[in-house]
């Protein structure tokens, strides 16, 4: 069973999700923002991320370029999922490793869990 981590702020949008990704399969892990997730990311090794871009604490901008550090999760699948839809913001989280992004406010759960079955090859 493939593992995500789900690093989300909004707590009813985090339960919805996590009970979608459950019932599709996936061990689920949750944080609230960056700090907490590499906290979790050393002990648990997740398959994916699905990442938000704006939480307190550390941000998802400041997340990825900390999991940029470390080599050992150079190839782990990063989705963002956010509001922020400028191409700025897009490129941006291209290039500190995000493989896809998908806007919040338009998102298809089911939308969302093909692309994580197509990140992960299942």
């Amino acid at each position: 069973m493939a593992k995500i981590l789900l690093i989300e702020d909004d707590q009813f949008l985090k339960n919805a999700l996590r009970v979608k990704l459950e019932k599709n399969n996936f061990t689920v892990m949750m944080a609230s923002n960056g700090q907490e997730a590499l906290d979790l990311i050393e002990n648990e090794k997740p398959d994916l991320i699905v990442a938000d871009l704006v939480m307190p604490v550390m941000d998802g901008f400041d997340f990825l370029t900390a999991l940029q550090g470390k080599p050992e999760f150079k190839d782990l699948p990063i989705i963002i999922a956010s509001n922020l839809s400028q191409k700025d913001d897009l490129e941006r989280a291209e290039k500190l490793g995000a493989k896809d992004f998908f806007v919040k406010s338009d998102m298809s759960m089911e939308t969302l869990v093909e692309k994580i079955k197509n990140l992960i090859n299942l």
